[in-house]
């Protein structure tokens, strides 16, 4: 485990400079430098003293948990757009989790590619327009405000029977697209 690294990034997330953090812990800006540039290790007493001053402790600082980005921004996103419709991936890393969130627009009279069956189940919101559900045989209509779900068993795809874009939020468990 590279201990200055992980420093340095606890110190930048604290917006703290070497110097400041060196002065909270009665030590020199040259030995926080030498540390965040693993030329140097703390004691176990000094290394207890910079976690406490950066919020954390030493258990938290070797727990095997790996970092998981939990707030996703608009540079985060995924984007694919096809003849009329824009995916837009609203968790990137969504393939290695249990479900998928996507945003779908859809111009009027544009429909999705027809999804052919497959494991799980498939979750939508309508956040602005008119859409129609085909699965399988079924067909189902839904508006802004109204949401759908359904077992992805049979071949499945959205149009847009509006005059407007359609907007739907779409969750695929397990993830699909």
């Amino acid at each position: 485990m590279e201990l200055g690294i992980k420093i340095k990034d606890l110190r930048l997330k604290k917006g703290l400079t070497q110097e400041e953090l060196a002065s909270r812990c009665e030590l020199t800006k040259g030995y926080i430098s030498q540390l965040e540039n693993d030329l140097t290790s703390p004691s176990i007493a000094t290394l207890n003293d910079i976690l406490t001053t950066l919020g954390t402790n030493l258990n938290e600082f070797f727990s095997d948990d790996e970092y998981e980005q939990t707030v996703f921004k608009e540079d985060d996103y995924f984007e694919k757009d096809s003849d009329g419709s824009k995916l837009l991936w609203l968790v990137p890393t969504a393939q290695k989790n249990m479900m998928e969130p996507i945003k779908l627009t859809l111009k009027p009279g544009a429909e999705t590619e027809h999804d052919i069956p497959h494991e799980g189940e498939e979750f939508g919101y309508v956040l602005k327009g008119k859409i129609k559900l085909f699965i399988g045989k079924r067909e189902a209509e839904a508006v802004t405000g109204e949401s759908f779900y359904f077992k992805a068993d049979r071949t499945h795809y959205i149009k847009n029977i509006g005059n407007e874009v359609a907007i739907i939020i779409w969750l695929s468990c397990p993830p699909n697209f």
